[in-house]
């Protein structure tokens, strides 16, 4: 499905980006991880080689614009070219905007959650453009709908999912596709364990548990690989959360009770 193609998977150290990376080494393609964590990324690249790929860690934050550059340079210096750009990496939160006592979480949520994708995709997009490639952005079905506690991931993923709808139209006719990854909460990850408190600092093991609604991170990346293939716009999974956007176009207060009784529940 994927023999020789070159991906790039930023926040590839852990959670849904380390699944994403193995799984498209699997299928033979050629992976540039991309995260600050070194020795937990090295670690996925020998799963990488070792699952019957090519895999090349690189060492960086996706919200300095200078590291982003290196990832494009390496890449293509290893690999030769940049068929998949997998815009991953991301930090959440879970605390009432009323009771934040450091506003400068806001300012990570967007550095990391937006403009990381932004700095990657503008370094990118060039060689993308060359090989008609494609930008799998992984937003979240909070870029289309708000949940409380959230405010400032919210803000960022909506953020996110407009600037991909509208980079879409602007890349009409040059073959790049770019496909919204629409996510409700996943098993398996570290987001909820280094989402920001209402102090600024992670949270660590005091973190809420996920419901039995999550999904898991293999189930997750496999939808993610099929749309990819397929070049679709969006992916929403589970599927049934469609039901709940459409849901709050329709009667937007019945929608908003239904997702607070699930952020309630979580917290009991």
């Amino acid at each position: 499905m994927f023999r020789d193609k070159v991906v790039i998977v930023t926040g590839a150290s852990s959670g849904l980006g380390a699944t994403l990376a193995t799984e498209f080494a699997k299928t033979g393609a050629k992976v540039a991880l991309f995260s600050p964590e070194g020795e937990k990324q090295a670690e996925v690249a020998r799963q990488c080689e070792a699952a019957g790929g090519r895999a090349l860690p690189v060492v960086g934050d996706v919200t300095r614009e200078g590291d982003c550059s290196a990832l494009v340079e390496k890449t293509l210096g290893s690999f030769g070219a940049i068929d998949y750009l997998v815009a991953n990496a991301g930090i959440s939160m879970w605390a009432p905007f009323a009771e934040v006592d450091d506003l400068e979480v806001f300012r990570k949520l967007v550095e990391v959650n937006y403009l990381g994708a932004v700095n990657c995709v503008h370094f990118a997009l060039p060689h993308l453009i060359a090989s008609k490639g494609m930008v799998v952005a992984i937003t979240s079905i909070q870029g289309k709908i708000g949940v409380p506690l959230h405010t400032g991931y919210v803000g960022s993923k909506h953020a996110l999912q407009g600037f991909c709808e509208t980079l879409r139209m602007e890349l009409a006719g040059t073959g790049v596709d770019i496909l919204t990854v629409l996510p409700h909460w996943l098993r398996g990850t570290d987001l909820r364990k280094n989402a920001f408190g209402k102090d600024g600092r992670a949270l660590g093991t005091s973190s809420r548990r996920h419901s039995k609604e999550s999904i898991s991170l293999e189930e997750a990346a496999h939808a993610i690989m099929h749309a990819t293939h397929k070049r679709k716009r969006s992916l929403v999974i589970p599927w049934k959360l469609r039901l709940l956007l459409a849901l709050n176009l329709l009667a937007p207060r019945l929608a908003e009770a239904l997702i607070m009784g699930a952020v309630k529940h979580q917290e009991d």
